[in-house]
């Protein structure tokens, strides 16, 4: 059966404005609309950037007690917790990586060597 949730902890986690801590949630796996609709955003169009803030918001299907997270969560996260996130993102829905058996043809050494077939990142 194919895992499409991943839970995950974020490194400092969201404080909300009551001054609750939100560090546990949830993130599903991306769909193709996931990746394609926030390019029709225009703060996306302003700032490339932003589009990362708008994926987010759509595959983090939890974070503490928030049972959807709104973009503006997603903004006030700190810095660590977003670079988290976007390891994590790539992560779950990047290509499976390959393992390489390669023999150095100076010396004979045989050894495994696995590589990602994306070069993309979020």
């Amino acid at each position: 059966m194919l895992q499409t949730e991943f839970d995950f902890a974020l490194p400092r986690g969201f404080v909300d404005e009551y001054g609750n801590l939100h560090k546990e949630g949830t993130m599903r796996l991306a769909t193709a609309l996931d990746e394609i609709e926030p390019l029709r955003d225009p703060r996306v169009r302003n700032n490339e950037a932003y589009l990362t803030i708008l994926l987010l918001a759509r595959v983090i299907t939890r974070l503490g007690t928030f049972r959807e997270v709104p973009v503006g969560v997603i903004e006030k996260l700190f810095a660590a917790d977003l670079a988290y996130l976007q390891d994590f993102y790539q992560e779950i829905n990047g290509a499976e990586p390959r393992q390489l058996d390669i023999t150095c043809p100076n010396c004979g050494h045989h050894f495994t060597e696995e590589v990602s077939l994306l070069g993309g990142e979020l």
